[in-house]
C-alpha cells in the first residue's frame, strides 16, 4: 500500500540503504548450532536455565549477545541473556 504513494523506486532504494548484514561467521561456532533451539526458545513460562547452562559454556557468547542487541532480538536466549534481561541492557543504553 505504501508503495503505492511513493516514488518509483524509493521504498527498495530505503530498504537496502538501511539494513546492514550481520556477519554470522560466529554463529557456525556457538554451541546452540549443535543442540537445537528447544533449549533457547522455549515455551512461555518454561525454564530457560539449560539454555543459560548450554551459553555459559560457549565461546561465543559475546558475540551472540552483541548480535542480539544490535538487532533488538525479542524471543530467546540470546548470549546467555533472557528477553527481559536484554530488555533491561536496552533500557539502560538508552538512558
Amino acid at each position: 500500500m505504501i508503495e503505492r504513494f511513493s516514488p518509483p523506486g524509493t521504498l527498495s532504494a530505503m530498504h537496502t540503504d538501511t539494513i546492514i548484514p550481520a556477519d554470522p561467521a560466529w554463529q557456525a561456532q556457538a554451541l546452540c548450532a549443535q543442540t537445537g533451539a528447544d533449549f533457547f526458545f522455549p515455551e512461555p513460562g518454561s525454564s530457560v536455565r539449560e539454555a543459560k547452562r548450554i551459553c555459559g559454556m560457549c565461546e561465543m557468547r559475546s558475540a551472540c549477545l552483541e548480535y542480539a542487541l544490535a538487532n533488538d532480538e525479542r524471543f530467546g536466549v540470546w548470549g546467555g541473556l533472557s528477553e527481559k534481561e536484554r530488555l533491561a541492557i536496552r533500557r539502560l543504553e538508552i538512558r
